[in-house]
């Protein structure tokens, strides 16, 4: 195996496989040589003081690692333990935010008091650079934005150091602030303190200074649209620093007479309530959260796509603008195959992304745009339904309608879910498809399960549990389902009408398989418990099932292995096969043949990159009939005041890959599939079946 020298200097970070020769998750590496195979041999930096000096090296496959610039290895490093270091690339954009900070920029920074605003004042490096393949560690000294601190001390008290990853917010700051406060009352200030630069990186440039003129002009400029409660919406205080939050509470508060605007900030304020104004309460939120101001001090927020007329913004492509909705009496059926096209493809369609959101926007629009099963869950509500069943009902007649969710909707429901994590960090679809049927739709599982001891459980996905030596390079849905029941000896109670499978891998950290061949129809027939079945063999009335046949090359793997009782003794008379324990099956009294066969379709995909969701869904009957969507696919502006733009691309190929005969699809080479196929193959994370002879059943309009 020879190494090619690698001229370029690069450095990696380890996020996935298991540990190989000194590498592990969350470890970086500097790339010294790449070999004949494309593995990268490279030196690993290692922790405590000693972080910055290399120690003997190994080798790592290249897909197992992410790609970092000299200064993103040096802000990693300073991060411990190594699991933070991935949490923290799950979030690219503010990832990236962290790594353009410069002095006085605004940050609001993990502490024991809670999340605190505050102002990077110095980027320093930390730890001794002896040799040429060292590196620093580099960290943030911050000055807090509070009014809690005490300057009688002639001395100014060092300032405090933070990693990368204790920063959860990058706020945008027009100038050099001098209080967090407006004309009606005080919610905060800045005690400025002497601050000495030591071994520090050279300044880059505050974003501050570069953006400070066109922010007041833009603020002078920006016509004001009629809030309401669930509204996102920011203010700018008379120093400049801008806050962001969700409208809770209109009115007018006792002692004023102008409106009001009881507002839930994104992160805690030294000075601001939990919902109390003076002696009154108006709303509940966490403490330091809560902010009053006049109506006319609020925005609409500027991290999204603006409709109002005359806003100028820095855009990289045109995108049209967002037209009103006013929901009808009439609930908007699925968006039909001959229209789907016209409604929904192009730049700006589907639903739009904003703030880690993209797991929810790619599971709502799998969920509710085209499928048939689902399509009574979300009908025209009681009067006693739940308000956040009303939002979502709202969300998916406008995705049918128009074409487009603006980000502001689907933002308000997170809000409405009740949970923080889900308003602000990025979730599993999983947790947030057991939220949404079990919650905000109020239905029972939709999978009950018996398990070996006759139990039976309810449930709302499937998650495929197997041992990778079980299963080929590549396998496909239907095999990776049927080793998995019967693994766990796991049987369906009734063919379920929508059923959702959860691939062997856990986010983007670890996937058991390289790439998943899609099933698109999926066959329950002998996963069904107490349910008459076909002989492997013969295609008689089947009475034994064999676990250990399931493997046996000799009899086509993957495939479930039931027998009737003469086909049974022949197959374990082989001498390979006499120390095979086949259980005998409960064949039912009316049992005939040929037996039924029970489908279910495909109908979506959910796929995974860079902690990235994006789906593939399929809107009609014909083979091609399929979509890629991604609610993040580019954007217009800056981290802080740009907004998403999702995009909707028509996907026919993917049609043609999966007309293939299956023995065809199992010697296919993934790299030479088209880009988006093969996106499909690599990062698939859930697959979701629909029976379409057997639709959902209204919800049960009662409180959960």
């Amino acid at each position: 195996m020879e190494p090619k020298a690698v001229v370029k200097e690069k450095f990696f970070i380890v996020i996935r496989g298991k540990s190989r020769k000194g590498f592990c998750r969350g470890c970086i590496g500097r790339v010294e040589a790449e070999t004949q195979r494309g593995e990268l041999m490279g030196l690993l930096y290692c922790g405590g003081s000693n972080a910055g000096s290399p120690k003997s090296g190994g080798i790592v496959r290249r897909e197992d690692t992410y790609p970092l610039t000299r200064h993103q290895a040096q802000l990693l490093l300073f991060v411990s333990p190594a699991s933070k270091r991935l949490e923290l690339l799950c979030n690219p954009q503010l990832f990236s935010a962290i790594c353009e900070l410069s002095p006085d920029d605004l940050v609001v920074v993990r502490h024991k008091k809670g999340h605190l605003p505050g102002l990077v004042k110095n980027l320093m490096q930390i730890g001794r650079k002896e040799g040429k393949d060292d590196l620093h560690m580099l960290g943030f000294e911050v000055e807090f934005v509070d009014s809690d601190h005490n300057l009688s001390s002639k001395k100014p008290a060092p300032l405090p150091l933070f990693s990368a990853a204790d920063i959860v917010q990058v706020v945008p700051s027009y100038s050099v602030p001098s209080g967090l406060h407006w004309k009606d009352g005080q919610y905060g200030s800045i005690n400025r303190k002497a601050v000495t630069r030591i071994n520090s990186m050279p300044a880059i440039g505050s974003r501050a200074r570069q953006v400070r003129e066109s922010h007041t002009e833009q603020s002078t400029t920006r016509s004001q649209s009629p809030l309401e409660v669930g509204s996102t919406v920011e203010v700018v205080s008379n120093s400049g620093i801008t806050v962001y939050g969700v409208v809770q509470w209109l009115g007018v508060p006792e002692g004023k007479a102008a409106e009001w605007a009881g507002i839930e900030l994104d992160y805690e304020v030294s000075g601001c309530s939990d919902g109390k104004y003076g002696s009154q309460r108006y709303f509940t939120c966490k403490g330091n959260r809560a902010l009053f101001v006049p109506v006319t001090k609020c925005s609409p927020d500027g991290r999204f796509a603006s409709t109002s007329a005359g806003k100028e913004a820095p855009k990289p492509t045109e995108t049209p603008p967002v037209p009103p909705f006013e929901d009808s009496e009439e609930d908007a059926p699925p968006i039909p195959e001959s229209e789907a096209l016209s409604l929904l493809e192009g730049r700006m369609k589907g639903i739009q992304g904003h703030i880690n959101s993209c797991y929810l926007d790619a599971a709502l629009f799998s969920l509710f745009s085209s499928s048939v099963t689902l399509d009574n869950i979300c009908q025209k509500p009681a009067d006693t339904e739940q308000p956040i069943t009303c939002t979502l009902r709202k969300i998916v007649n406008r995705l049918r309608r128009q074409g487009f969710v603006p980000a502001e909707s689907v933002m308000n429901f997170r809000k409405q879910l009740g949970c923080d994590t889900f308003r602000t960090e990025e979730k599993d679809p999983e947790e947030f498809i057991t939220v949404l049927f079990q919650k905000v739709l109020c239905m029972e599982p939709l999978l009950r399960l018996r398990s070996r001891r006759e139990t039976s459980q309810g449930a709302y996905t499937f998650q495929i549990f197997l041992e990778k030596e079980q299963m080929g390079q590549m396998p496909t849905v239907q095999q990776l389902l049927d080793t998995s029941c019967l693994s766990g000896d796991l049987k369906f109670e009734e063919m379920p009408s929508c059923l959702m499978v959860q691939m062997p891998r856990f986010g983007n950290k670890y996937k058991m398989f390289s790439h998943i061949i899609p099933s698109t129809e999926l066959d329950l027939t002998d996963l069904l418990y107490n349910s008459p079945r076909e002989c492997f063999i013969c295609g008689h009335l089947a009475e034994y099932e064999c676990l250990q046949c399931l493997t046996d090359r000799k009899l086509q793997p993957g495939s479930i292995k039931q027998f009737c009782t003469t086909c049974n003794t022949q197959v374990h008379s082989h001498p390979l096969r006499q120390d095979h324990s086949p259980k005998a099956l409960t064949v039912p009294a009316d049992s005939g043949t040929p037996v039924l066969r029970h489908m279910m379709q495909l109908f979506a995909v959910l796929c995974i990159h860079t902690s990235h969701y994006v789906s593939f869904v399929k809107y009609g009957p014909d083979p091609h009939s399929w979509l890629f969507f991604d609610s993040m696919a580019d954007r217009c502006g800056d981290d802080q005041h740009g907004y998403n733009i999702p995009e909707i691309r028509a996907c026919p190929e993917l049609g043609d890959f999966l007309s293939q005969p299956e023995e065809e699809l199992a010697r296919a080479n993934p790299s030479h599939a088209p880009e988006l196929v093969r996106r499909l193959l690599c990062d698939s994370y859930m697959f979701l079946y629909q029976n379409p002879a057997k639709p959902l059943s209204k919800p049960n309009h009662q409180e959960s």
